[in-house]
């Protein structure tokens, strides 16, 4: 979902990709918390580059925090800023934002004084019935200081009737829908949980030895390897880990439910040396792209692929086609914000800030191109014309996902379904408007058999594929008898 803060595709730098959603990461009983819960963060600056924050927790008990927008190493580099965060437990998160306004005042962790103490939490996910329960507790008195969703998990807590945060954030957990993971911290625990699902991830791990009481809860795996902490296992759908100084525990307030991981953490979100759900990312993107050869195999010279997020699955599609593999388009990695005011004529040529052809790979040749996804298509038009620039004879186009034809709601920023070049347009007209010689998506069921599966099972999925089929498996309660906050709830839900 899109931030109510409309940016310009040219500042952005890819208006036509999925965007990430958020990190997260907290470090219970370690020396140097707030240093390592950087760490952390920048490993998961993929998952949100709009804004960061850190809370720690002081062994005096005071809770301090840093939040700033714009990345992680430019608002945590500083060892003032770090010593300014003393203590041995501390929680972070990377923003990006799909709830509320790009602002100060939506950066995480969201923090509050309560009648039990100070409170600190970060938030990945989009609560699909945050505008009922927030209307509901405005009536009440409730005073929303941020425009995002995850403040309505601070309120519910504020007034529950239970005696212990834990309870009380039971019992907020209980009342809300949609995708979470998150990671609560106060003056004695940290806690993180995981909605009934699974659509979002949360691993477990330890630093040190298992005497040392040092635990580490994040995102994805790739935090951990950063800060040296051992992978233990992953945070299960329904569960809440509850960690103090007696150590960890777990606590399982939902009914077991089938699991529905959102499958485009193995496509795109996920770092390619994080290990989702027990599935390394990167072979399960080449097992992805070598499906995909199967099913749409074409006469070609030379694999190309998109970079980088199309890197693995190229690899996959060459291995399988036995067509050799190049880096025939080269991103420049270095892009950010430009000052250049954009002209029809400038923005034209803005594609090439990020990418750029490798002519000696490409010309005279018949070429596959490999990316992970089409959402609207402009992108995709792109590249194909730079590349036949470039002098290639021929350009095919595989995509390593099925066709999205519907939106997020479970904390994706997705435009909404109408500017989904998929929804409105079958691939033959798709293939002629992004200007390919030929276009093919991976099946959904050949998908699923890349990551383990004989086909999808219609009636009881194994993942969160809605964006590919429809198929919401969280109610959307925002919507139901309000079909005109669709496009609201589009432009601002979810973090």
């Amino acid at each position: 979902m899109q931030s109510m803060l409309t940016t310009n595709p040219w500042e952005t730098g890819d208006d036509d990709h999925f965007k990430e959603e958020c990190g997260v990461i907290g470090v219970w009983n370690a020396a140097d918390a707030a240093a390592l819960t950087a760490l952390g963060l920048h490993a998961l600056q993929h998952r949100g580059q709009e804004a960061a924050g850190i809370v720690a927790l002081s062994e005096k008990g005071v809770f301090n925090a840093h939040r700033a927008q714009g990345l992680v190493g430019d608002n945590f580099s500083s060892a003032k800023v770090i010593a300014a965060l003393p203590g041995r437990t501390a929680i972070g998160h990377n923003r990006y934002a799909t709830t509320g306004e790009t602002a100060l005042r939506n950066v995480q962790p969201l923090y509050a004084d309560f009648e039990f103490g100070g409170l600190a939490v970060a938030h990945n996910g989009n609560l699909t019935n945050a505008g009922v329960l927030k209307r509901a507790l405005v009536r009440r008195g409730c005073l929303f200081q941020s425009t995002t969703d995850s403040e309505v998990f601070v309120h519910l807590i504020a007034i529950s009737l239970y005696a212990n945060v834990v309870d009380r954030l039971i019992d907020a957990l209980k009342q809300v829908q949609g995708a979470y993971s998150l990671i609560a911290l106060h003056d004695g625990a940290m806690i993180g949980a995981r909605d009934p699902l699974g659509v979002r991830p949360l691993v477990l791990g330890r630093l040190g030895p298992a005497e040392a009481g040092s635990w580490v809860l994040a995102s994805e795996t790739c935090a951990l390897d950063i800060v040296g902490a051992d992978f233990v296992r992953d945070v299960e759908p329904g569960e809440i880990v509850v960690i103090d100084g007696n150590g960890l525990r777990s606590i399982r307030p939902f009914g077991r439910q089938q699991s529905r991981f959102c499958i485009f953490e193995y496509i795109y979100f996920a770092r390619p040396d994080s290990i989702v759900e027990g599935t390394p990312v990167y072979e399960t993107r080449k097992r992805i792209g070598a499906e995909l050869s199967r099913e749409s195999g074409v006469e070609a010279d030379v694999i190309v692929p998109v970079p980088d997020s199309g890197v693995p699955a190229a690899m996959g599609y060459a291995a399988e086609s036995g067509i050799p593999f190049e880096l025939g388009i080269i991103r420049n990695h270095y892009v950010g914000r430009t000052f250049i005011e954009p002209t029809d004529s400038i923005r034209h040529l803005g594609v090439k800030l990020k990418h750029s052809a490798n002519r000696p790979m490409i010309e005279g040749k018949r070429v596959v191109l490999v990316d992970d996804s089409i959402v609207r298509g402009t992108t995709s038009r792109k590249i194909v014309e730079m590349v036949r620039q470039a002098g290639a004879k021929e350009v095919h186009m595989r995509i390593s996902s099925p066709p999205t034809t519907n939106p997020c709601f479970y904390g994706i920023d997705t435009p909404e379904r109408a500017k989904l070049l998929a929804a409105n347009h079958d691939v033959e007209e798709m293939a002629r408007i992004i200007g390919a010689d030929s276009l093919a998506f991976i099946s959904l069921d050949g998908l699923y058999r890349a990551l383990g599966q004989a086909k999808r099972d219609g009636n009881n999925p194994a993942y969160c594929d809605a964006c590919f089929t429809g198929d919401y498996a969280i109610p959307l309660t925002d919507l139901v008898g309000h079909p005109e906050r669709a496009p609201a709830l589009l432009a601002a839900n979810g973090v």
